[in-house]
């Protein structure tokens, strides 16, 4: 797939968003006044950010409205619908806190389960594609809130929690890698199936369908190679993972901390491109691009 990116700083600013309130809802940390007012004004900066960015992909944003239309069978119209959700209840347990020095737990309870609700949606919107054997699987949705947790526990202080969690994605993400890389050919889509020729035999490619480009090769066809592909992994994992775990085990500091959130913020930017670029379509098949 064409990692767009619009879609990659989506998906990333508004996972690290939701993943802060998610904690913050919970009482990580416990703050109030202008220290809650700092937590949640980076929260709602970084998931309102990262949805605004996603209309940029549309071929008309002005009617990103609409999108709020389609509730009962898009997930993308799910995630609009719980992200306001979200942001409201967040909203109103923020006002407690920042300016009258109360957390109403019950609201921040609430706000948290709707921000990971969120973005459960928003990884059901790539991992409902059949046509996209590496995204359809249940590790999808696993591995896009893992993140949003782990990085939520780094932007929220939580050492402790950041560090296993943060080990855990990093398992989670080689696991992804590797299933991801068998799960075309397990699916069992071929050239045959996909252009419906099987019954006369095996067929490949004479010439391509048309001598231009279309939104199909545009959109759905990306190619990386295997080399450049090892490289990023390594380059992802460090950055997401091994270097803010390594820089949370020395003693605290706020320049150690903020390395560590921008690694981590560079190394989930890296691997979501490579979620995008390493997803093959099954589209490509009549293309004879596999």
């Amino acid at each position: 797939m064409h990692p767009a990116p619009s879609i990659i700083l989506f998906t990333v600013l508004s996972g690290l968003g939701f993943g802060l309130l998610f904690w913050l809802g919970l009482g990580f940390p416990p703050v109030t006044g202008f220290s809650a007012f700092a937590f949640f004004t980076i929260a709602y900066l970084l998931a309102i950010g990262g949805l605004i960015s996603s209309t940029f992909h549309l071929g008309n944003p002005q009617r990103a409205l609409k999108a709020f239309t389609q509730w009962q069978t898009s997930w993308l119209s799910r995630e609009a619908w719980l992200s306001v959700f979200a942001l409201t209840f967040m909203g109103l347990y923020a006002i407690g806190a920042v300016f009258f020095a109360t957390r109403i737990a019950p609201l921040g309870w609430i706000g948290s389960a709707l921000a990971l609700a969120t973005v459960y949606a928003t990884s059901m919107i790539y991992g409902q594609l059949k046509t996209v054997p590496r995204w359809n699987h249940p590790t999808t949705p696993a591995l896009f809130l893992l993140l949003s947790v782990s990085g939520g526990a780094l932007l929220a202080g939580q050492v402790t929690y950041a560090i296993g969690l943060l080990a855990l994605s990093g398992v989670l993400q080689a696991v992804v890698w590797y299933l991801g890389d068998q799960r075309f050919a397990e699916r069992g889509t071929t050239m045959e199936t996909a252009t419906g020729l099987g019954n006369i035999g095996q067929v490949t490619a004479f010439e391509p369908p048309h001598t231009g480009t279309n939104y199909l090769l545009k959109e759905m066809v990306h190619v990386v190679g295997r080399k450049h592909s090892r490289k990023l992994r390594i380059i992802s994992l460090a950055l997401m993972v091994v270097l803010p775990v390594l820089l949370l085990l020395l003693p605290f500091s706020h320049a150690l901390a903020a390395v560590a959130v921008l690694s981590h913020l560079a190394g989930v930017l890296a691997s979501r491109w490579l979620f995008f670029a390493e997803a093959e379509h099954v589209v490509g098949l009549y293309y004879g691009i596999r």
